[in-house]
């Protein structure tokens, strides 16, 4: 359906890549430096105007946990770190475009963008969860509030200093965002739905030893303004009571919707809305790949650091597949030696 078997003349002279990375949040950008330690010629294919991903886009200023070497880092500052380690090798960077179609052309891939036509001898999709944009309230309220009043996700810390802050949410990035923001704002309340959070057991903890305000259980059920203060109501589940809170903000933290419906367009074999792999990180078309959060086998656990160990399987898979003469690969450390 999407494959074919020839090309026009005139496309055999475009330049032909080793290793397309399509997806440029942190197991992308990670992707592209380990091709260019194995001296593999790479193009990143992102579609947000900047790389990062979630993490950048979402989760700039909330403290990543699962990096080794790192006891924590922030979102952004690990984007930082990634983007100046990929570009020692100097892959083509192509942002704000969005991959639409990869076709087979003879023994390469031609790769359709809403910008323009590349090639490549092998993919590796690193997409996380596709296309995302955050979970709304579940109520109407003035949009105008929104980026003033509440948030959707922080862009910098010092936007709640010393405020009366709200964050709505049960989960990790609630309760991560709760303990960060309590050194910062004024005040800090959690608000969720149930008595137990579903965030990490040693930061629920810390969580519930702080001076945090915990309202549970209790349901966001309206927005408004008194007096230049957000004022929310809430309701207690199974109750007929209410509440008041007046704050200056309120973070919203319900998670994020995702789109992968793109990937059904590649003719590559799903598990549910994830690109299902073999063991060496290989979809059902072959030197196509795919490795972090869009990828699927029995076992999957979906961190970053699951990521970042997948890539150099994909790659160097990809490498010897390409290359059958090359040599196994190094350890790193003997590439600078």
């Amino acid at each position: 359906m999407f494959f074919t078997s020839k090309i026009k003349e005139t496309e055999h002279m475009e330049h032909v890549f080793d290793i397309t990375v399509i997806g440029g949040g942190p197991v992308g950008m990670f992707t592209a430096f380990y091709a260019g330690l194995r001296n593999a010629d790479v193009h990143l294919i992102e579609s947000l105007p900047e790389l990062g991903g979630q993490t950048g886009a979402l989760y700039p200023e909330k403290e990543i946990y699962d990096v080794a070497g790192f006891p924590h880092i922030k979102g952004k500052l690990l984007v930082q770190q990634l983007e100046s380690q990929m570009r020692a090798f100097d892959p083509q960077i192509t942002l704000d475009t969005a991959v639409t179609n990869i076709a087979q052309a003879g023994d390469q891939f031609k790769i359709t963008t809403s910008k323009a036509t590349y090639y490549s001898k092998s993919v590796i999709i690193a997409i996380g969860n596709g296309a995302f944009a955050p979970r709304k309230l579940a109520f109407d309220y003035d949009s105008r509030l929104d980026h003033h009043q509440v948030d959707y996700f922080v862009h910098d810390l010092d936007d709640y200093k010393d405020l009366d802050v709200a964050i709505a949410g049960g989960g990790d990035s609630a309760v991560d965002w709760a303990l960060t923001l309590n050194d910062i704002a004024k005040s800090v309340t959690i608000i969720h739905r149930r008595d137990k959070f579903r965030g990490l057991e040693s930061s629920v903890k810390q969580l519930m030893t702080s001076n945090i305000n915990v309202k549970t259980p209790f349901l966001l059920e309206g927005l408004g303004l008194d007096d230049g203060k957000l004022k929310i109501d809430l309701k207690k589940m199974k109750s007929d009571d209410h509440d008041a809170l007046l704050v200056d903000k309120l973070l919203v933290n319900y998670g994020f919707t995702s789109d992968s419906r793109i990937l059904r367009q590649w003719a590559i074999d799903l598990q549910g809305t994830d690109v299902l792999v073999d063991n060496h990180m290989q979809t059902s078309r072959p030197l196509i790949y795919s490795v972090g959060d869009s990828a699927y086998y029995n076992g999957k656990v979906k961190l970053i650091a699951s990521g970042f160990g997948e890539v150099p399987t994909a790659v160097n898979h990809a490498l010897e597949t390409i290359y059958p003469e090359r040599k196994q690969p190094l350890h790193s450390t003997s590439l600078f030696n």
